[in-house]
């Protein structure tokens, strides 16, 4: 049993083969997944999805990419989402350094406004982090966000930051890139966190894990994921997929079936 904690099967890649690609992960044991809705066009995407399949949940949320683009109503728009049954975290939200579609400050306001709306309706969080590690960790410590605590998602940080982040009720999730060869950091991770704090993802369609790498990423193979952290911690597969799926349950507030 695993649970894909971020998926993107709102992503124009699984229009010609959406309810394949739920079959083939359900054969591949993911019995749960979140669909991440982060725009206009993907928030109702994320929704429609969750609503037509018992085991997928929603995430609703503001990328950081597309930060200048967030007006009020759309915050309202998120608000007013997160009050449905199956919408079970705010996100991805976050800072992305890497492109400059959006100016950082930009970008941190829009991610505090987010925060703020995640601590009024009382939800975790979703962080979406590339290349902007410091000004992130000091924004959640600001902003409290440790009263709703979070998911560093698709982590590649240290384990130290990894550890400042826990310490502020975040699980941390491991993707596709803990099984690059040369992906240092991740295995880092994988191995010295607790497993009781790790979650599983793919990020679908993007990251697919080794030996698909370069390949369009599915929800079936964080199977591969799971697999390689055990081998890294030395344990078995099944202590991973079981702990990093019951951390995914609880953390999200659904009951298992």
């Amino acid at each position: 049993m695993l649970f894909d904690t971020h998926v993107h099967l709102n992503a124009d890649q699984f229009e010609e083969d959406l309810e394949e690609t739920i079959e083939r992960a359900q054969e591949a044991g993911v019995q749960y997944m979140t669909v991440v809705g982060f725009d206009r066009k993907t928030i109702p995407k994320a929704m429609d999805i969750a609503e037509r399949y018992e085991n997928i949940y929603a995430a609703v949320g503001w990328h950081p990419v597309d930060a200048i683009d967030m007006t009020d109503e759309d915050l309202q728009w998120i608000e007013e989402l997160s009050q449905h049954p199956k919408v079970v975290a705010i996100g991805e939200m976050g800072l992305d350094y890497h492109w400059d579609k959006s100016p950082k400050d930009v970008q941190k306001e829009v991610f505090r406004k987010q925060i703020r709306l995640a601590r009024k309706v009382k939800m975790p969080i979703v962080i979406h982090n590339r290349e902007a590690t410091d000004d992130i960790v000091e924004i959640l410590k600001e902003e409290n966000a440790a009263e709703v605590g979070g998911i560093m998602h698709c982590y590649s940080g240290p384990v130290e930051t990894a550890q400042e982040c826990i310490d502020m009720n975040f699980m941390i999730s491991l993707g596709g890139p803990v099984t690059f060869k040369n992906a240092k950091l991740p295995k880092e991770v994988a191995k010295a966190v607790d497993l009781e704090h790790l979650l599983v993802e793919t990020d679908s369609p993007f990251l697919a894990p080794h030996p698909n790498r370069g390949k369009r990423n599915e929800p079936a193979y964080v199977k591969l994921v799971a697999e390689q952290i055990a081998e890294l911690k030395g344990i078995s597969y099944q202590e991973v997929s079981e702990t990093t799926t019951s951390n995914a349950l609880e953390f999200f507030g659904i009951q298992s079936q």
